[in-house]
Order: C-alpha cells, then sequence, then structure tokens
C-alpha cells in the first residue's frame, strides 16, 4: 500500500484487488475519485486522515463505476459530508433506479449501499478536480457506466478497470452483455490515441508502459473472442478470489454450497462448461492449492493475493 502525489495535492492511494484504488485532492473541499469496498471504509477513512483529509469535510465524489470495490464508501462518505457524487449517466440511472442486479451487487453477492448521484456524466465532459481538468472518456465493457479520467497537459491516465499493467479485469458477458468484449475494443483503440505518460488504474501499481498494456489487453481480449471458454475460466478464478477475500476464510465443506447459491457460479458454469458444476470445481480450486493461491488450513481455505 502506497500514497503518491501525482499533481499538485492530487494522492493516488494504492490498496490492493479487493479495494480499488483511490485518488483524493487534499483541499477544504476535498475530493475523491472512488471509495473502495464498504468492508474496508475503516480502512479507507485512516488513508484519508492520514493525508489531513476528513470525511465529514469531502465536497464530491467522482465514481468511475457501480461495481462494489468502487462505490463501497459512497453512501457513509455522503453522510457525513452530505457531498456531491458524479457517475456516467447510465451509472446514475442504475443508482436512481436502485437497480442492484445492473450494479453486479445482487447478481454477484457483493455488499453495497445505494446512494444519491448528483450529477450525470457524457462521454467527452470535463470535471475538475480542484485546479485539475479531467476529461471524461466513456469505455464501457468491464461495466456498462465505465469511465476513465484524462489530463491532457500532463498526459495523465486515471485508468480504473478498463486499463491495468499487469492483468485484465473482469468480463462478465452474462451480466454486461454479448456486445461488451467489442465495446472493450473500441474503447482500447480509443485511448491508443492518447498521448500517455503515466497510468493510475483502478487496481495495482501505475505504469508507464501505456502501449504495451492497451497492446496485452487487446490481444486477450481477441483471445476471448475466439476460445470463449476463456472468458468462464477467467470468471470464476477472479469471483472465488474476491469472494474469500470478502469473506477472509470459508469452511472448506461450505465454498462449493455457497457457490451453488450464487447467480453467478452457477450460470458461468451452464453457459461455459455444460452445468458440470462440481467438476469445474474441483478444477479451479486444484489450480488455486497448486500455484500456491489459495491455501488451505484447518480445514478452512483463505487466499493470499493482496487484499
Amino acid at each position: 500500500m502506497s500514497t503518491l502525489e501525482i499533481l499538485d495535492d492530487l494522492f493516488f492511494i494504492e490498496r490492493g484487488y479487493l479495494n480499488c484504488n483511490h485518488l483524493a485532492y487534499r483541499a477544504p473541499a476535498p475530493v475523491l475519485i472512488d471509495s473502495a469496498y464498504i468492508g474496508d471504509f475503516a480502512e479507507t477513512e485512516r488513508l484519508l486522515q492520514n493525508l489531513g483529509i476528513a470525511v465529514a469535510d469531502v465536497s464530491q465524489i467522482i465514481s468511475t463505476h457501480t461495481h462494489c470495490d468502487h462505490i463501497g464508501g459512497n453512501a457513509q462518505i455522503q453522510r457525513q459530508s452530505h457531498c456531491e457524487i458524479a457517475l456516467h449517466n447510465v451509472g446514475k440511472h442504475f443508482i436512481d433506479t436502485r437497480d442492484d442486479w445492473a450494479t453486479s451487487w445482487r447478481y454477484y453477492d457483493h455488499p453495497a449501499e445505494f446512494f444519491s448521484c448528483t450529477q450525470a456524466l457524457a462521454d467527452g465532459d470535463t470535471i475538475q478536480v480542484g485546479p485539475h481538468e479531467f476529461r471524461i472518456i466513456y469505455t464501457p465493457g468491464h461495466a456498462a457506466d465505465g469511465i476513465v479520467l484524462y489530463h491532457p497537459q500532463e498526459k495523465i491516465l486515471i485508468s480504473s478497470d478498463t486499463l491495468w499493467g499487469k492483468d485484465m479485469s473482469i468480463m462478465t458477458l452474462r451480466l454486461e452483455g454479448s456486445t461488451a468484449l467489442f465495446q472493450r475494443l473500441d474503447g482500447l483503440k480509443r485511448l491508443g490515441s492518447l498521448e500517455v505518460n503515466a497510468v493510475y488504474p483502478g487496481h495495482g501499481k501505475p505504469f508507464h508502459d501505456f502501449h504495451d498494456a492497451i497492446a496485452k489487453t487487446r490481444a486477450r481480449v481477441e483471445r476471448f473472442l475466439q476460445e470463449r471458454d476463456l472468458i468462464g475460466d477467467d470468471v470464476l478464478k477472479k469471483l472465488i478470489i474476491f469472494l474469500l477475500l470478502i469473506k477472509k476464510t470459508i469452511d472448506e465443506k461450505a465454498l462449493f454450497p455457497y457457490l451453488m447459491n450464487t447467480h453467478w457460479f452457477k450460470e458461468t458454469v451452464d453457459f461455459y462448461f455444460n452445468g458440470e458444476y462440481e467438476a469445474k470445481y474441483e478444477d479451479i480450486m486444484r489450480y488455486f492449492l497448486n500455484k500456491g493461491i489459495v491455501k488451505e488450513k484447518d480445514a478452512v481455505f483463505y487466499t493470499i493475493i493482496y487484499s
């Protein structure tokens, strides 16, 4: 976990895999970009306090999309500060209509809380973060309401989950639709035309090899288009790890029955692996245990992935 000042009084706060990274503008009226996961709000508050930012003083939250690991602190911060919250207009519709399916919370069985979205953003809009002006670029695919923020003067990209340095965010076609991979490719093409010196992603460390990350992500999306089972395998692996991070530990005998009561596990196995629930589960857990990604101790599972 680290904190880096990327522009005057604008700080990038690196978290982990469960909690998204934040950006926080330190001022009498602070601005926050993404608020992480609801279950770790106390840590979010502590990290802001380390920068001299009180939650009660936050004037605005800009949310890059409505997944639980990016908006988890929104409601609590808004209750304390009465802050404005900005989302892409698609995400604003989800929040306004209390659609916890489209936000993915109910589908993924992820805890989150509704809040009041006070500003709708659209592709090409500009938004102020203190004195720093960013351009909004709409990049659906991973999330129907996904945006990135671009600072053309300093050539900085706040890429959220659209572009990571070491991996690619989940592609849940059963939730985002059958054209999501094509939307992601279109977003990558648009981003590829930008001049970017530094990228600050939603998860992972900042990076500078922007065009290399674009190329690797594009290649992976194109491979997903050719080998559809890879999509299902990626969804199952990422969501099981995310579940273990949320739960911290889970009884070895309880994990499979728990998964069978979720929407995402059964639908993903139905869609990609012919409903072979137990066989696919055992295949993935064997892979995790062999790689050391998941550990078993005293008949409980836990993951060593950085939370």
